[in-house]
């Protein structure tokens, strides 16, 4: 582990206990911060990072995201498999020079985007097909913590990579508003995203808010998933077997007419396997840097939900601007 603080410590406890692999040990510049999270789990502490990486296999992360590039460069030149959480990278230039050296050295590297391992997003995947319009929530009361960037690259980002990983089609159409409330940057923004072969997402994401909320909503022809990503659970609504398109004529004629959908429309609840998302993101890593299977977030990955998360910042940008020279 790269960085121990409020991330870096989770995944340092995750990490000792992982099947299969070891903990090579924790590096953070605040020696009293590493010396104090490799007491509380047991985990050797190493004085450097080259010292680390000497003795890992792969690394994670968890710095402030101005110093992706760097630590990231670094551990690919020494030929250690790379994960790095979310943002990838301030910017597009600097993932692009991580990538390209992952890809001359042959070097994993995986992204941190979290929530694709959300039980209650993996128990619904089977059921997910072409989404037509997708709605995010992410919602957190007001932390010191990541105030040296936008809500857009501190919060939004997650629904961002789902967003990219449930459409797969090319973006055509960004549309942006935020404003900043307790930072100098924005705290809170909505953006509304349209994608090749015509369907849309609303996003909102929130650091200045009374409670938590994370909450994805997806329509489809085949029916409308609703996930609390935070509790891991959900529900599937979909038309009854023997019912098509309602048209009325499709109705059966046994159905009264207040009945409501439950007389047509089917719900199966999802529930998540209880897996704490942060061990399977982990677990995957590990299996990617044995060679069982490809990483589930690519470093490709973790370059377009950035791309997108940045054009998204620009509108913002603009439109506070825009604002202020109208105030003014």
């Amino acid at each position: 582990m790269v960085g121990v603080g409020a991330l870096g410590r989770h995944h340092a406890r995750v990490a000792r206990a992982l099947p299969h692999a070891r903990s090579a040990g924790v590096f953070d510049t605040d020696r009293e911060r590493s010396e104090a999270v490799g007491r509380e789990f047991g985990v050797a502490v190493r004085p450097s990072l080259e010292e680390l990486l000497a003795v890992s296999d792969g690394i994670v992360i968890a710095v402030p995201t101005t110093a992706h590039e760097e630590i990231a460069m670094a551990a690919i030149q020494a030929g250690v498999h790379v994960f790095v959480e979310k943002p990838l990278a301030p910017d597009v230039s600097s993932a692009d020079r991580i990538l390209a050296a992952a890809r001359d050295t042959g070097v994993i590297v995986q992204v941190g985007h979290v929530e694709r391992f959300n039980p209650a997003l993996v128990a619904a995947r089977p059921h997910i097909e072409r989404p037509l319009f997708v709605e995010s929530h992410r919602l957190a009361p007001f932390t010191p913590r990541s105030l040296d960037v936008a809500v857009v690259l501190d919060l939004m980002i997650h629904d961002v990579d789902l967003l990219c990983s449930l459409i797969g089609k090319p973006v055509t159409r960004v549309a942006a508003v935020g404003v900043p409330v307790l930072s100098r940057y924005v705290d809170i923004a909505n953006a509304r995203v349209e994608f090749e072969g015509g369907a849309v997402a609303n996003l909102t994401a929130s650091r200045v808010s009374i409670s938590k909320v994370r909450k994805l909503r997806i329509w489809q022809r085949s029916g409308y998933l609703s996930l609390d990503l935070a509790s891991g659970k959900g529900e599937f609504y979909r038309l009854k077997d023997g019912v098509s398109a309602l048209d009325g004529a499709s109705i059966p004629r046994r159905v009264p007419p207040l009945a409501g959908l439950s007389a047509v429309v089917a719900r199966i609840p999802i529930r998540g396997d209880g897996t704490e998302p942060l061990v399977a993101e982990q677990c995957s890593f590990r299996d990617a840097i044995a060679g069982l299977a490809p990483p589930p977030v690519t470093g490709e990955d973790g370059r377009r939900a950035l791309q997108l998360a940045l054009a998204i910042e620009q509108q913002i940008e603009d439109h506070v601007a825009h604002t202020r020279s109208a105030s003014s």
